[in-house]
């Protein structure tokens, strides 16, 4: 992960748990060692900390208390996170659940989200949890097989696929060509891959990958 440790990290930390709460902050301490690292154990204390913060990744945990005392439950979570995609949609988010089969309820809030967003399930291990860290901090949006639900491309989307590899243009052509800015041909290309399931891998292009995966799905000649 030498890329993303190359500057200093901040990270803010939403779980209610505190072994858990613990045990992800001291992973993030070992892997990126000069970071700075905020945490939130309800769902009212994110909201207020998180105004005064710009983190470069948050990770948030699905079942959650409102406030302090109250009863921990997913439904608190989903509401956060909703929340937090709309009044940051450039914020990298990993979400951390044993209850990810429950953001199927703000999918649109997802589909639309710029920043990076990846979702890792906390059956899975912590090497696994740092993997989808260093995804949201490159931008990279992964989420669930059972959430992409076969192949979903909008039209944008396409057409990203067919100006880059049909007519050869790069991003920033490809924007003038769409009438839209450059930013958000790669949030085209972050949702695209995501469908495909193209996700990083050390010495391979995402691009190249991209594209065999496309002309695979018969998404371009």
């Amino acid at each position: 992960m030498t890329s993303s440790q190359s500057k200093k990290q901040q990270f803010f930390v939403v779980d209610d748990h505190a072994s858990v709460l613990d045990g992800t902050v001291m992973a993030l301490q070992q892997t990126f060692p000069a970071a700075e690292i905020t945490t939130a154990q309800t769902a009212q204390e994110a909201r207020d900390k998180l105004g005064k913060l710009r983190p470069d990744v948050v990770i948030v945990d699905l079942s959650i208390p409102e406030s302090a005392g109250e009863t921990a439950q997913t439904e608190t979570g989903i509401h956060l996170l909703r929340s937090l995609l709309d009044a940051y949609p450039d914020y990298n988010f990993v979400v951390q659940s044993a209850y990810v089969k429950a953001l199927v309820r703000i999918k649109p809030s997802i589909d639309a989200h710029q920043g990076g967003l990846t979702i890792v399930d906390k059956s899975e291990s912590m090497k696994e949890m740092l993997t989808k860290v260093d995804w949201a901090l490159k931008g990279v949006v992964y989420t669930p097989r059972e959430m992409r639900m076969g192949l979903e491309v909008k039209s944008e989307w396409l057409r990203v696929l067919e100006l880059a590899f049909r007519e050869g243009m790069k991003d920033r052509a490809i924007a003038q060509e769409m009438n839209i800015a450059e930013r958000t041909v790669r949030h085209y290309w972050t949702k695209v891959q995501d469908v495909l399931g193209v996700y990083p891998e050390e010495d391979k292009s995402m691009r190249i990958q991209t594209e065999l995966r496309a002309r695979e799905e018969g998404l371009i000649d």
